[in-house]
């Protein structure tokens, strides 16, 4: 008899400070199949050993420690690793920066399928 290996399961990290949105992602996350690292914020997310195997970094822009542009450029200089930034009314600024570091920019509500889709590129592109 032959057993066969269950597949790895995507590794997200989601660094979001509303604790109601985070907890929604974390479910639609996990109901996609995706294994779900959550930090209410940049300062958890980066004191976090245990980054080996994330597949894709989601990131809000405005968290009240640290800008999440600023937060996946540190992260990614550790290991690099595919970044979605979501966010309520990005300014143009915050557009062409995300677009220089090729993050892909999602805004809030994230609503239909180009989240969800996205994330699955990214995280299997890893």
């Amino acid at each position: 008899m032959i057993l066969s290996a269950e597949p790895r399961r995507p590794t997200i990290f989601v660094v979001e400070d509303d604790a109601a949105v985070r907890r929604s992602l974390e479910f639609v996350l996990e109901l996609e199949g995706f294994l779900v690292v959550s930090f209410p914020s940049g300062g958890a997310a980066l004191g976090h050993r245990g980054r080996q195997g994330c597949d894709c970094l989601v990131v809000d822009l405005r968290l009240p420690d640290c800008d999440g542009l600023n937060l996946i450029e540190l992260l990614q200089a550790r290991s690099p690793t595919p970044a979605i930034l979501i966010t309520t009314c990005p300014k143009p600024a915050e557009r062409r920066r995300a677009q220089a570091m090729d993050v892909v920019l999602v805004e809030k509500p994230l609503l239909g399928n180009r989240f969800v889709n996205e994330l699955k590129r990214l995280a299997g592109n890893h």
